[in-house]
């Protein structure tokens, strides 16, 4: 058994955590002090033939190595159940969770639990059209000596960019330090065949494109998408109607990678048909010359009525000789109704592939429009209209047909969730092919403008939109497939501030030196530390953890971890802990979590001796962890 602390006094800066991965795996590139030595990791590159040049093609712009610092920066905030919502019947075992506040704040958290474990992501972030709303907002507060020290970057830099992070800007290199720590920690929750779907338009497609490629690597563009979102001409467009979006798609590893079909239309299926009666089913035919001459493939082809055919100069048979008259006897080459025109091969719809790939321009038709999905979400929320532009569900739907799978409990997450198209198309879908994926929406609680008709409707924050929008969607998927037993809820959680003073990194730990005093947290304050701590000892949301009663005491516990939150543990709830240990085949801890503030150092002490002389008669290794 061993006791640690959880305070880590190094500094964040703009590369902390990539120099974390350099260590773990490059240790002997470092120096007694810590300092990553460039010399010796270069060594490691020319000892394997990597080139390396000091010259590049790179994305850069003002506020880049602020951004990698935001990617860098711990959680600011802790998570809070809405125990009401989640406690409904519909809700209580739902896997999906929908969660309120800043979506990089919420990626931070997901990484604990969810790392590696998101199927598809799809967002639709703002475009940056200066008509979106997006202006960059930052509540942040470094000096510019800090933020200089920090990103490592000039003074004079320094100022430039806290001057556009505070006084709320548009520009490109705004939109570029909000987008990148957001995708760059999004990267991280993918499962190395997971896939990522980001809608933008022209305004910044060509600026994304770069980003992404410096963020999930050039190798694994998969492609970009064009989507028709509308279909009527705008006559007073200056220059040209508008008619497309973009859709960019990225792999986290195209190795690992790989699409769906897609489901064969009516379209492609009205070509096949039977006209003869033929018991192997509907077929087309084809031409059964190449153009191109192959030796062993010149030969002569003789008809039911005697007509003999060969190939022109320059062509050749399709098929070998012996595989062709193989195709004859099989009935699978035919001549025509009246038996004397040029030979042609059934193709039967049951041997072609059963389904098609995707081209990458997505028609209306097929995938529908902004007007469709307007009057579908105004229909839904009973009339009012809350989003002038919403995707449409079967665009989304194209995307989950692609990407994910009906058996494998797929997680899809949408750090954009906007109106809640994702999470309505991930449960449409679920209830039509009876598959199980998860979504994970989030949502800031950004407030609707007064004006609106959203706002007069009673929808005071997008949020409220998100959430209105999957429970009725939930309604409808319900009437509309009476026999679905399936995922129809959600677990609802928020960000809420942490608590003044916590956690401030101190060179040398020492909680009597802290001004925080976690003795006047109330029992909401510790469910949502309980709940932050969940996460980041990797037990999804979704999971509701376990209470025990110790003689009195009320701890919690998941599986193989117990966590003890509240003041007041004493010598008689550690007797019990240890006898539970002891009698209960199902109880088997590993690992003990103290909240520090509330478990006195005595009694610290107390638990580890008490720990290390009890019976342990299930054999097991079991870490005390004091958590500040």
């Amino acid at each position: 058994m061993n006791t640690e602390h959880t305070i880590d006094p190094t500094p964040v800066t703009s590369n902390s955590e990539q120099l974390a991965v350099l260590k773990q795996h490059f240790p002997h590139c470092f120096d007694k002090n810590g300092q990553f030595v460039l010399s010796r990791f270069e060594e490691v590159l020319q000892a394997h033939e990597v080139a390396t040049t000091q010259e590049s093609y790179k994305l850069d712009w003002l506020g880049k190595s602020y951004a990698r610092l935001l990617a860098n920066e711990p959680i600011r905030t802790l998570l809070s159940a809405d125990v009401a919502h989640n406690s409904q019947a519909a809700n209580l075992n739902s896997q999906n969770l929908l969660i309120q506040g800043d979506n990089l704040e919420v990626l931070k958290h997901l990484k604990g639990a969810y790392r590696e474990a998101v199927k598809m992501i799809y967002i639709d972030p703002p475009y940056n059209t200066g008509s979106d709303g997006f202006v960059y907002q930052d509540d942040r507060k470094f000096t510019p000596e800090q933020l200089a020290d920090l990103a490592n970057v000039s003074l004079e830099e320094a100022k430039r960019i806290l001057d556009f992070t505070q006084r709320g800007a548009n520009s490109h290199s705004a939109w570029l330090t909000f987008m990148y720590p957001r995708l760059y920690v999004a990267k991280q929750l993918l499962r190395d065949d997971g896939v990522i779907f980001i809608s933008i338009d022209d305004n910044e497609q060509a600026q994304l494109k770069l980003l992404c490629d410096e963020v999930f690597g050039e190798a694994n563009f998969v492609d970009c998408i064009v989507w028709q979102k509308t279909f009527a001409p705008k006559n007073d467009a200056k220059f040209f109607s508008g008619e497309h979006e973009y859709i960019l798609i990225y792999a986290k590893n195209k190795n690992c990678f790989s699409l769906n079909l897609l489901e064969r239309g009516e379209k492609q299926n009205a070509r096949y048909s039977n006209p003869d009666n033929d018991p192997r089913g509907a077929w087309i035919s084809t031409d059964l010359l190449r153009m191109e001459h192959r030796e062993n493939s010149i030969y002569e082809i003789i008809s039911p009525t005697g007509k003999v055919w060969k190939p022109v100069q320059g062509t050749s048979w399709r098929h070998p000789e012996t595989e062709m008259l193989e195709l004859i006897n099989n009935g699978e080459v035919i001549f025509g109704k009246d038996g004397n025109a040029k030979p042609r091969r059934k193709r039967f719809l049951k041997d072609v592939k059963q389904g098609t790939i995707s081209q990458t321009i997505w028609k209306h038709d097929e995938v529908s429009h902004t007007q469709e999905a307007k009057q579908s979400l105004n229909k839904l929320l009973e009339g009012f209209t809350v989003f002038d532009t919403p995707k449409p569900i079967k665009l989304l739907i194209r995307m989950l047909d692609l990407s994910s799978n009906t058996e494998t409990h797929d997680v899809i997450l949408d750090f954009f969730a906007g109106s809640g198209t994702t999470a309505h198309a991930v449960m449409q879908l679920n209830a039509e092919d009876g598959g199980n994926r998860q979504f994970i929406c989030v949502q800031l609680d950004e407030k609707t403008d007064p004006k609106k008709e959203a706002h007069k409707a009673g929808y005071k924050s997008i949020f409220n939109i998100t959430q209105a929008r999957i429970q009725k969607a939930a309604q409808k998927i319900q009437s509309e497939h009476p026999n679905y037993t399936g995922d129809l809820g959600f677990k609802q959680f928020k960000t809420v501030p942490i608590f003044e003073h916590y956690q401030q990194p101190i060179a040398q730990f020492d909680p009597n030196l802290n001004l925080f005093d976690g003795t006047q947290l109330s029992p909401q304050d510790l469910a949502n530390l309980l709940t932050t701590w969940q996460l980041q000892h990797n037990i999804p949301l979704s999971q509701t953890l376990n209470t025990i009663d110790l003689d009195g005491y009320i701890a919690h516990w998941f599986n193989d971890t117990l966590y003890l939150m509240a003041q007041g543990f004493d010598s008689p709830h550690l007797k019990a802990f240890i006898q539970k240990l002891d009698t209960d085949s199902s109880f088997t801890i590993t690992k003990l979590i103290m909240f520090g503030y509330n478990i006195n150092s005595k009694m610290q002490r107390e638990i580890d001796e008490g720990l290390k002389n009890y019976r342990n008669k299930k054999s097991i290794t079991l870490d005390v962890v004091v958590k500040y």
